[in-house]
């Protein structure tokens, strides 16, 4: 019998990218330098938000889309934080709405006026402390409206309830700093992968870790869940150092379903996954390039379809949330690439090929919209509910009519667990007290040329003294 190759039908398996032209690219925009593992960027279907390099504290640009070319040097920034911005996250359900979190161990919420920002922002409507050590990520809850997550340096999970502006729950099953989160559908379940090798599955409002995998052979640096599937993906390195992905049931951590090797490269491989077209993207960091594969609910489970190739590295990607997309031009995802050398947020259109203009139902299903399935007080009750779904013919076009109404609240300790978290820190690692001790060094630097100018000036001023009594008109 003669071997035949096997081909499978599908409507994605000729999705191509299409970079958008230079006009309709952001440009001359000073993207951070930052080292942490995060995208720096975050879009939604009216503002484009980006952290960008600052001294003296942590500052970000909130552009509107129209607003593209080239960017003032003086354009308005966002600029309140007193530390590095790490993370920044757009409400999905309030479009002006944005949170940040910083190494000065705050979070943050700002509401950005309608057309954009016209001078510098520094006073945020809602500051959240709860942390001990810097914040490196923030997620908003995917069907709850103002419930927001934080991850620290301190190894916690804290949930805030913006409606009275507190942390209500804590999850703190983790041993070391926490490198990523993901929701499944209805937010009933948080996946983390965490630097002491562990990829977990919790149950965020009692904190119960339901499953754990301990990753040895494959170190996890990034988690998704791969919508209602009860499947999850992590991308990491395996223990030949090639970068890896592997696929797991959310029921059984015990073995990966398959695990599959990318290539030999460093970067850190981010994840995005489409619920809607059944599509996984992986890019990396540093790379040029985005592969592409069409997940099935049977082996081989991963198929692999294209590859986008690009000659500028990128640092990091926003994606556009599905109701922000061309539908007219069968656009199935979008991404907001930064190219930190050229200073450049290019966007990146997926575009399935279709000859008809007319809305192609079979690539648009309904989508998880604007609108949350629940308030904070019925999640926190223990209520789950599936998003609210909309569709992209009709609806993509509306906005949410909720309004942010920030709290009134007076400082105070921060007690949660009965636990004060300001109170409860970890013992510091090793990086941080090299940068406390090189920050010291500096300091003591500082202080001596201070010293040393001001003996400087007081000789000189004592032989001006000198000068004076010893002159002909004292005489």
């Amino acid at each position: 019998m003669s071997w035949r190759p096997q081909y499978r039908s599908s409507k994605f398996r000729n999705v191509y990218g299409k970079v958008a032209s230079r006009e309709h690219c952001f440009d001359g925009i000073p993207i951070t330098k930052n080292v942490h593992d995060n995208h720096f960027c975050a879009v939604n279907a009216r503002f484009l938000a980006i952290v960008t390099e600052s001294a003296g504290g942590g500052s970000f640009l909130v552009i509107p889309l129209e607003q593209t070319g080239r960017i003032e040097p003086n354009y308005p920034k966002v600029c309140g934080h007193q530390g590095n911005v790490l993370d920044i996250k757009w409400n999905p359900f309030i479009e002006n709405i944005i949170a940040s979190c910083s190494e000065d161990t705050s979070v943050r919420i700002w509401e950005i006026p309608e057309g954009g920002l016209k001078r510098n922002m520094t006073e945020a409507i809602l500051e959240l402390y709860g942390h001990s050590r810097r914040v490196g990520l923030v997620e908003w809850h995917p069907t709850t409206n103002n419930i927001l997550f934080s991850a620290g340096y301190d190894y916690k999970v804290l949930i805030w309830n913006l409606d009275i502006g507190e942390p209500v729950k804590m999850i703190d099953c983790h041993t070391d700093v926490i490198l990523c989160m993901s929701f499944n559908t209805d937010g009933s379940l948080l996946a983390t992968t965490c630097k002491d090798k562990k990829l977990r599955v919790v149950e965020p409002r009692s904190g119960r870790v339901l499953q754990e995998a301990s990753c040895k052979n494959h170190r996890v640096n990034r988690v998704v869940f791969l919508g209602s599937t009860k499947r999850l993906l992590t991308t990491g390195v395996s223990r030949w150092n090639t970068r890896q992905i592997a696929l797991w049931d959310q029921e059984d951590l015990s073995m990966p379903l398959i695990e599959e090797e990318i290539d030999g490269l460093s970067g850190l491989l981010f994840p995005f996954y489409d619920a809607d077209t059944h599509m996984l993207y992986l890019a990396g960091k540093g790379d040029g390039n985005i592969r592409y594969y069409e997940i099935g609910s049977e082996k081989p489970y991963l198929s692999y379809l294209m590859e986008f190739r690009s000659p500028a590295p990128q640092k990091g990607l926003g994606v556009m949330p599905k109701h922000g997309l061309d539908v007219s031009a069968c656009e199935v995802f979008r991404f907001y690439k930064l190219v930190t050398l050229k200073g450049l947020i290019e966007p990146i259109s997926m575009i399935v090929p279709r000859r008809s203009e007319t809305y192609q139902e079979d690539i648009y299903p309904m989508t998880p919209g604007t609108e949350p399935a629940l308030t904070p007080d019925e999640w926190l009750s223990g209520v789950n509910r599936d998003p609210i779904l909309m569709s992209l013919k009709e609806g993509y076009k509306k906005t949410s009519k909720i309004v942010f109404k920030a709290p009134v609240r007076e400082k105070k300790s921060v007690v949660v667990n009965g636990i004060d978290l300001l109170e409860n820190v970890p013992p510091r690692t090793e990086n941080e007290l090299l940068r406390m001790f090189f920050r010291q060094q500096d300091e003591i630097r500082r202080l001596k040329d201070e010293l040393s100018q001001k003996d400087i000036r007081i000789r000189q001023l004592q032989l001006e003294l000198k000068n004076l009594r010893n002159s002909p008109k004292n005489n």
